[in-house]
């Protein structure tokens, strides 16, 4: 798997990892977070690796599946480039008004709760 589409399912991952069950976050999380092999997760687990396998290729599926549905990653990139573009005019403009300034910053320095 290429680095973009390992970033991409862990991006979505923090975004529905909470609607993964337990065996589908663990094995998402061992093999794209850890980045253990399959194999490794197969012995550790004491099942096939057919079965992780085929656990992974569904959970990613299940992952793009709510993404489709509910956006929220897409929603993410998007409210990040319009935080950069925000942040950047008004460091241009209006370098003097600190306030502002001061607001832009907080603005894009929010977490995802």
């Amino acid at each position: 798997m290429d680095l973009a589409k390992k970033t991409k399912v862990n991006a979505l991952f923090d975004c529905y990892g909470a609607l993964l069950t337990t065996k589908q976050a663990e094995y998402l999380r061992d093999y794209f977070e850890d980045d253990y092999s399959i194999i490794e997760i197969a012995k550790a687990e004491n099942v096939s690796r057919q079965a992780i396998s085929d656990n992974l290729k569904r959970t990613v599926e299940q992952l793009e599946h709510y993404e489709q549905a509910l956006h929220l990653y897409c929603d993410f990139q998007s409210r990040q480039r319009l935080e950069a573009d925000l942040a950047e005019y008004v460091q241009q403009h209006y370098q003097q008004d600190q306030q502002l300034m001061l607001l832009v910053e907080r603005l894009c320095n929010q977490e995802i709760n």
